[in-house]
């Protein structure tokens, strides 16, 4: 009995603090192969979050019908966590995906420079993250974020609806802070794609809007 009290507290616990999903689409990669189950960390939320993060967040507002990547992994980790949310009522949501914070709030972001460059903040970023082949972006834009929203891209551009492609919608293309879910912290299924997701330099690094 004390072994099954237990148990119940560790997954209700792990629903709180930690959520599987399964990504069915290509939009991250390679960072993230379809078929990949990643770990999120609820505890992070979209005010904690850095440039070059992994994020998952409820698009239900924003991005509601076009490349939906991840959902709540159904497996049986996934079941698990899912069943002991729901004892205390939390809603796991139908409308979730996963980018890379490109842009902060107050953040300038451009695409691209005369050297087919994404800049932030007037810095050039290297991205080294994106799919081989890929360029930063097909589409020009020139955004500031505002407050207390982001700027989100998938690494594989040719085959993301991230940001770009919600331009004309409410809010640009941005999504709320308060519409992310946690940070993925790692892969953990298939095993031989076992890991974390590393935060780019050329992200982490690049000063905040004003303060150059």
């Amino acid at each position: 009995m004390l072994v099954g009290a237990a148990l119940l507290v560790m997954l209700v616990v792990r629903g709180f603090l930690v959520q599987s999903f399964f990504v069915p689409s290509g939009s991250m990669e390679p960072t993230i192969e379809p078929g990949d189950r990643v770990l999120v960390n609820k505890l992070v939320s979209g005010d904690d979050v850095q440039r070059g993060d992994v994020v998952v967040f409820d698009g239900t507002t924003t991005f509601a019908a076009a490349d939906r990547s991840p959902h709540q992994d159904d497996g049986l980790v996934g079941r698990a966590l899912a069943g002991a949310a729901s004892l205390v009522g939390v809603d796991l949501g139908e409308q979730d995906f996963i980018k890379r914070v490109i842009g902060l709030p107050g953040d300038h972001v451009v695409c691209c420079d005369a050297q087919g460059k994404l800049t932030v903040n007037g810095v050039p970023v290297t991205e080294d993250y994106l799919y081989p082949g890929d360029v930063p972006s097909d589409l020009t834009f020139d955004i500031t974020v505002p407050a207390g929203r982001l700027w989100v891209m998938g690494d594989h551009r040719s085959d993301s609806a991230d940001s770009r492609a919600h331009l004309g919608d409410p809010g640009g293309g941005t999504v709320r802070t308060r519409d992310v879910v946690g940070r993925a912290s790692a892969t953990f299924w298939p095993l031989n794609r076992i890991g974390g997701f590393d935060r780019p330099s050329s992200l982490a690094t690049i000063p905040a809007a004003g303060t150059r």
